[in-house]
């Protein structure tokens, strides 16, 4: 089933909710107060948490400290308002339009730094522009991906939005003066990973209102501790910061988190004008009075404002519900990315610096990526991958009872977190790569399997589960059963949301899939890896009890699909240059 199908026609019956429901700041474009939705639900930023709930506290906010000192970046440390610490309510979401400039401007920073080639030098200089925070601030960290066989790992970069309006500049832009004080909520979360050996890239949203568990965190300011609790997971960036969010997403999905990025308000219009125009395309003359959006049939280049539309547009597109939207900030994304790579606009030496200017002042990161140099090589990786092999997707989602939130759709979104998990392309397109190699690698055992030294592990454990007792010695004498003699159980700690068995050495391959053909596992979850010294199983979250793996769990083999993004995900190349939005017939002209 299709997002449309899933989430439209549940809103459908509901009735189109009005601006201020999904969250929109109409004050910034003119809208007069009393015209605003006067809802609780509007009113308190649909959170759900009550109002003694964790993070419902002011905060300090470390670049909001600064003052004048940093004044475009102000209230960037999100988790904290800044000033005061009395307790306010939740208010008024920014419009997904500015959110959706605020998730650009993240890409647009790194890839900038990757392809501005504006010196080193200069780039040490921008240094003490960025603010830099805690990675993770959960308590079960989840183990860093494998190395591929020539020694590579996949990276996975948290890219946040924070609606802080720390700052008179965020104030400005963000509407709400009111909400000065109101600890930030992260209203945009994007997950982009790059594959290990840099020839794609994927990019995952996560709707704001998605409930989830948000784990126990501990702030690293004053040691104060959040207990874990279910809620909207935008609400995780008050639970003690940026690194609340990445433990929240890693219970989640049971992806590993490497890096973060985060941004607020203050220098994204620059950002986004200074790549130039980008163009879009309509199927008909289109007109919605709300986001202001006024276009004629056809492409049109659109910056400034006229984005802004664009983007924050929901009525004129589609069906009128948030799908539409979405695709129409893919497509905005993904144009802008083309732009950039072709190096529109970045060619004026006084330009990029104004841009990296901005782009550094805006920023909040991890401690791994704290530095220009760091964030220069991060996007010259960025820039490794074609265009024609990053696609964006968004988490396939479904109603909460009651519709006021949505839930991971069962099935569809472990799939989408799974094939990142595994490393595997979303577009689909690894799984010819994969067989087109297979003939070359080697599918019989290099020695009798009663010598095949073997390690096993148990991995079971979560955030909100305790590892199975005794998990890897259960399998490691399955395995003797078997036949295979030198299994033997690994004691040392693991955390994994899918079992593998991986090989150090090409000739080892045949000698893995004897074990996996043994258990029952995928052969798509045996893997070369240049990180284990023998043929290792990690026995994973998905299979904690029997002696066999489950079937269908992570899906058959030879499965057309298996290797690709559900329907459901709404996936989109980065080449897709044809791509035309839907035009919602009764917002024509």
């Amino acid at each position: 089933m299709r997002q449309n199908d899933t989430g439209g026609g549940r809103e459908a019956q509901r009735g189109a909710p009005t601006a201020a429901d999904r969250g929109w700041d109409e004050s910034l474009y003119g809208a007069h107060p009393a015209e605003r939705d006067p809802s609780p639900e509007s009113a308190s930023g649909a959170a759900s948490a009550p109002p003694d709930a964790p993070g419902a506290e002011g905060g300090r906010g470390r670049r909001g400290q600064r003052g004048s000192e940093k004044t475009s970046g102000a209230g960037n440390r999100a988790g904290r308002a800044g000033g005061g610490g009395a307790a306010v309510s939740r208010a008024k979401r920014p419009s997904r339009g500015k959110r959706a400039l605020r998730w650009s401007a993240v890409v647009l920073a790194v890839l900038i730094l990757g392809t501005a080639g504006a010196g080193y030098l200069y780039y040490q200089h921008l240094n003490s522009n960025l603010d830099k925070d805690e990675l993770n601030l959960g308590d079960n960290k989840l183990h860093r991906s494998d190395p591929n066989a020539a020694g590579q790992r996949p990276m996975n970069i948290l890219l946040l939005g924070s609606d802080s309006r720390a700052s008179e500049e965020n104030v400005r832009l963000g509407g709400s003066r009111a909400d000065r004080d109101r600890p930030p909520l992260a209203d945009v979360q994007m997950l982009l990973h790059v594959s290990a050996d840099r020839s794609n890239m994927s990019v995952i949203s996560v709707p704001r209102d998605t409930r989830t568990t948000i784990p126990k965190c501990t702030d690293p300011d004053d040691g104060k501790v959040y207990p874990a609790t279910t809620d909207k997971i935008n609400t995780s960036l008050q639970h003690g910061g940026p690194g609340c969010t990445v433990a929240t997403w890693e219970e989640m999905s049971g992806i590993p988190i490497d890096h973060f990025m985060m941004i607020d308000f203050s220098g994204v219009v620059s950002m986004a004008d200074a790549v130039g125009g980008v163009p879009v395309c309509v199927k008909e003359n289109v007109h919605d009075p709300k986001s202001k959006l006024k276009l004629k049939k056809g492409t049109s280049v659109i910056k400034g404002e006229q984005a802004l539309s664009w983007l924050r547009t929901r009525h004129g597109f589609g069906d009128g519900t948030d799908i539409g939207r979405a695709k129409a900030q893919h497509m905005y994304m993904n144009a802008m990315v083309r732009q950039l790579k072709a190096g529109t606009k970045l060619t004026d030496p006084g330009k990029l610096r104004d841009l990296a200017e901005a782009a550094t002042k805006a920023l909040t990161v991890d401690k791994g990526i704290g530095s220009v140099k760091k964030l220069y090589d991060l996007g010259n990786d960025l820039k490794q991958v074609p265009t024609k092999r990053i696609t964006m997707a968004t988490m396939p989602w479904e109603y909460g009872p009651g519709g006021s939130y949505v839930v991971p759709k069962e099935g569809d979104a472990d799939k989408v977190f799974s094939l990142v998990r595994n490393d595997v392309a979303l577009d689909g397109k690894d799984k010819k790569k994969a067989e087109a190699s297979k003939s070359a690698q080697p599918t019989e055992p290099s020695q009798p399997k009663a010598e095949i030294p073997i390690s096993v592990m148990n991995g079971t454990g979560t955030a909100l589960q305790r590892p199975v007792t005794g998990r890897a010695s259960v399998i490691a004498g399955a395995l003797a059963n078997k036949g295979f003699r030198q299994a033997t159980a690994d004691q040392t700690p693991q955390s994994r949301a899918d079992t593998t068995i991986s090989y150090p050495r090409e000739e080892q391959r045949g000698d893995a899939l004897a074990v996996a053909k043994a258990l029952g596992i995928p052969e798509r979850l045996v893997k070369h890896s240049a990180g284990v010294q023998r043929v290792t199983l990690i026995i994973g979250a998905d299979w904690r009890e029997g002696s066999a793996y489950p079937e269908g769990d992570s899906g058959a083999d030879g499965k057309k699909d298996d290797q690709k993004a559900p329907d459901s995900a709404d996936a989109l190349r980065g080449d897709n240059k044809k791509a035309c939005m839907d035009v919602n017939p009764n917002y024509t002209w």
